[in-house]
């Protein structure tokens, strides 16, 4: 597939549209086709090579235009003669490439007639980057570089070496005087000796610079990469020496890098600072759009080789391109990172999947990743069709609360490459009321939007596992529908992470951060609904973190609750939790999370220093209590009680609400059934965090919580029954473990009694 056939595509796509393209002329692309064909551009069966980010040093390898300005700069520069110092600065954005520029200029340099090629001292201060005493560096580097150019007697050589060792030693807040006025500055100016004598041997270095035959160009990269701190030294450096004669300093950055770390600088802003030392700016000229298109389709020329031509549909290819894809490929760096990515990626699938689709989803994945990690985890809420209006409205809530979390500037442009990309978006964000291919259609074609498809696009991701941020804004916009908000939340108590944790603990830890601002207060009440209903079943024995006080579910929903609580108006609180508890069928959910804020409750009341205000007023706290009671006791009527999670905890709550008497009786009379003892022993086994999870029979070590249960149960009286009961041949593993523990604990006890 040769670079004439992707430029054609973006062409069909433009005459389509009537030659609208984004600031691209139709001539422009469709001039793609007169370059080499592959077979003209290198040698035959030559594959694609990663691209180490290295920049140019041939003007006969630009395909950007830089050339054409390095030679005229070149050109001007050469033929200047300052009477002193003088800097040029060359400004652009990370990745454009004014390494490459420099490269060219040196190249361009080496073109003159020898009487007018300069000495080149580069210098790097990046490189030196985390190290002190820069000036030094910066002189070694002078040094070498004038040694090499011939042009430095002794003497001069070492008074740079002086200079060097006695700059480096001098404190940043001195200010070396410019050469213009140091006979001044020496003669009637107090100043330190050591100050004195920098001076001095700065004007004696000046008139020996005067007397060498060639210019020296000293060029500085990759300032923008420093640390603010080291910004400000290097150009503090370059103030000082900026009026060396003969001499002509080259600094390439990032201005808008610089401007931030010179900010304030010695009282004045940090453009105004600059502007004292830069003496002639340039803004590095961008490449134009088609040089850039070229430089990527030259690169996906070679990457798609073998790709079956019949994946390619002209104007699809065109609208995902103009429609996404082109925004992000602003810079020769942005181009490399995505051929790159797309050598290593695309052979794995090469045949499985649209290449067009490819190319997008690869885009996003580099350069939009929240987008991407969205789409990985909600699959269904990007594949296959939607026609019912209120669906697509509920699709709209859904990617507009995670959209914000893409960066502004490239919102529109993930907006519009998710629109090609997955059909069912044209109807959330484009409003496209005609009909879309079938499904069939889809798959034939392999695209991403089929969900038969849509998995093979991702063989290379990483397992789910991790809650992003877009993801948890994402299921926070489902609030609102308590039903929907809890059956996303049961889901992923159904993911396994690797860790043998599930996700649903992983979003209960997070969300605890997001509980503050990004969940506005009138929905609060809807949460309430959701987490009273099905809390309980959040409760999950593999979420309990190890230790001497493992954490399981149960306490990761009260803090969500009491920080969500606080966030109500006082007035308003004592109905939303009625509301929640009165209609929500998690009892033990409902019952621990009052007794917590009774205990806060309490609290308050007993500790007369506290400053702190109930949760609830104390009539409401009883109200509560009465209600959850009532409930207690209406689930142990109809036996559903023996169904809660966390069973001994629950009884100890309701002895707390209404006495020893009642949590007693129904057990007593709950364990004359073999089986409801069988099961209640189990549930009162524990995970034995202490001993660092030994595994017992493949699973952890567990022990028998007897303390609590000799709260309400005689052990003694129940020997026997459980003796004969171990026995039996339908018990599951967790019952015979809970048995032979109760026959290990209180058969002891019998015989020492």
């Amino acid at each position: 597939m040769d670079r004439e056939h992707w430029g054609r595509k973006i062409s069909h796509y433009k005459r389509l549209n009537g030659g609208k393209g984004k600031d691209l002329p139709l001539t422009a692309v469709s001039s793609i086709n007169n370059l080499p064909k592959p077979d003209e551009a290198r040698p035959s069966g030559q594959g694609f090579t990663l691209s180490p980010d290295k920049p140019l040093t041939n003007p006969k390898d630009d395909q950007l235009g830089y050339a054409l300005f390095a030679r005229h700069l070149a050109t001007s520069l050469t033929k200047m003669v300052p009477a002193d110092g003088f800097v040029v600065a060359i400004y652009g954005p990370w990745g454009s490439g004014k390494t490459t520029l420099l490269n060219f200029l040196f190249h361009y340099f080496q073109q003159t007639d020898p009487e007018e090629q300069p000495i080149i001292v580069p210098f790097n201060p990046w490189w030196f980057s985390g190290h002190e005493k820069l000036a030094k560096h910066f002189f070694d580097q002078f040094q070498a570089s004038l040694a090499a150019g011939d042009i430095v007697d002794v003497s001069l050589a070492e008074k740079l070496s002086d200079f060097a060792s006695m700059v480096s030693e001098l404190p940043s807040s001195i200010h070396i005087p410019y050469i213009s006025i140091g006979n001044i500055a020496v003669e009637f100016t107090p100043m330190k000796p050591a100050v004195r004598n920098v001076v001095k041997l700065k004007l004696e270095i000046a008139d020996e610079l005067r007397k060498q035959p060639r210019r020296i160009f000293v060029t500085v990269d990759d300032i923008d990469r420093l640390n603010p701190e080291e910004i400000r030294q290097l150009f503090g450096l370059i103030k000082s020496i900026a009026d060396f004669p003969n001499i002509i300093y080259l600094l390439t950055f990032d201005k808008r890098v610089v401007i931030e770390a010179l900010r304030e600088s010695q009282g004045i802003s940090g453009e105004n600072y600059l502007e004292k030392i830069v003496q002639s700016p340039f803004e590095l000229p961008l490449p134009d759009q088609f040089s850039l298109y070229r430089l990527l389709l030259d690169r996906l020329e070679t990457i798609m080789v073998g790709t079956p031509e019949g994946l390619f549909d002209q104007t699809y290819w065109g609208s995902v391109f103009m429609n996404g894809i082109e925004h992000f490929i602003s810079t020769p760096r942005k181009i490399n990172l995505l051929s790159n990515t797309l050598s290593v990626t695309y052979a794995a699938v090469k045949g499985e999947v649209n290449p067009v689709d490819f190319i997008g989803i690869e885009t996003l994945r580099i350069f939009a990743p929240e987008a991407y990690h969205m789409i990985r985890t909600y699959p269904e809420k990007f594949t296959g069709r939607e026609l019912m209006s209120s669906k697509i409205e509920q699709l709209r809530v859904f990617h507009e609360s995670w959209i914000t979390q893409v960066a502004e500037a490239d919102r529109e442009a993930v907006k519009g490459l998710l629109s090609r990309l997955f059909p069912k978006l044209e109807n959330v964000w484009e409003n496209l009321g005609f009909d879309r291919p079938l499904e069939a259609v889809w798959r034939k074609q392999l695209r991403i939007c089929s969900p038969d498809i849509f998995s093979i696009y991702f063989h290379l991701a990483l397992p789910p596992g991790t809650i992003s941020h877009g993801e948890i804004m994402a299921i926070l916009s489902l609030v609102n529908s308590p039903q929907t908000f809890s059956a996303r939340l049961l889901e992923l108590g159904g993911q396994v992470r690797p860790d043998g944790f599930t996700r649903l603990q992983v979003f209960l830890d997070r969300v605890m951060d997001y509980t503050d601002k990004e969940i506005a207060p009138e929905s609060i009440p809807s949460i309430f609904l959701s987490l009273f209903d099905a809390g309980d079943q959040f409760i999950r024995s593999e979420d309990e973190s190890s230790g001497k006080l493992p954490i399981g579910n149960e306490q990761r929903l009260t803090q969500i609750i009491l920080q969500l609580l606080r966030r109500l108006p006082w007035e308003t609180r004592f109905d939303a939790l009625r509301e929640a508890i009165t209609k929500g069928r998690a009892l033990f959910t409902a019952v621990r999370n009052v007794m917590v804020i009774s205990k806060l409750g309490d609290k308050y009341a007993s500790d007369e220093h506290s400053k702190g205000v109930p949760l609830v007023r104390h009539s409401d706290q009883v109200s509560l209590e009465e209600l959850v009671l009532a409930k207690v006791r209406s689930a142990a009527n109809n036996e559903s009680l023996f169904a809660c999670p966390k069973l001994p905890e629950l009884l100890s709550l309701w002895k707390d609400l209404a006495g020893e008497a009642e949590p007693r009786s129904w057990l007593q009379k709950i364990v004359g059934d073999d089986h409801y003892l069988a099961s209640l022993l189990e549930k009162f086994l524990e995970k034995d965090f202490n001993q660092r999870m030994l595994k017992v029979e493949g699973g952890p070590r567990y022990n028998l919580n007897h303390r609590i249960l000799e709260a309400y149960l005689e052990p003694a009286d129940l020997l026997g029954r459980v003796r004969t009961l171990a026995k039996s041949t339908w018990l599951s593993q967790l019952q015979k473990l809970a048995l032979q523990q109760f026959l290990a604990t209180y058969e002891v006890k019998g015989k020492s009694a």
